[in-house]
């Protein structure tokens, strides 16, 4: 199954992509209200190691009220996952949940703009994250 997300892969070791994920998204005005480490969760769970990753649960509050405001049962698919998953030592991929895909399943047009806005913001974030930083 593939075109539901917005993926980015980073140069750049599993450690120092998190952090610069979580940078990317809280210049987007995103906040991460969950975390879970698959990596940990996994082994303690199932006993079986699998590379680190970590799903973080952004959310932006006024857009979120907004859509659950015009669909209630929106709540469902909130907040918006993203997921960093370490490819090897210094390879780092970073996948965020596409907005269009959830917009497939709610039956609200009016919840399109707010979903255009998270998704323009997640793209935004995941784009910031290849640029190279300007040298001072």
């Amino acid at each position: 199954m593939t075109g539901f997300t917005l993926t980015t892969t980073l140069a750049q070791p599993y450690d120092k992509a998190v952090a610069a994920v979580r940078a990317a998204l809280a210049d987007q005005g995103f906040g991460i209200l969950t975390e879970i480490d698959l990596k940990a969760t996994l082994k303690e769970k199932l006993d079986v190691d699998v590379a680190p990753q970590i799903i973080l649960g952004a959310c932006r509050p006024a857009p979120a009220y907004e859509a659950l405001s015009l669909d209630p049962s929106i709540a469902a698919v909130l907040p918006c996952n993203v997921v960093v998953r370490a490819v090897d030592e210094t390879t780092t991929l970073v996948e965020a949940f596409d907005p269009d895909a959830m917009m497939g399943l709610a039956e609200n047009d009016a919840l399109n703009t707010v979903a255009a806005d998270a998704k323009q913001r997640l793209t935004a974030a995941l784009t910031a994250l290849t640029v190279p930083p300007e040298e001072n």
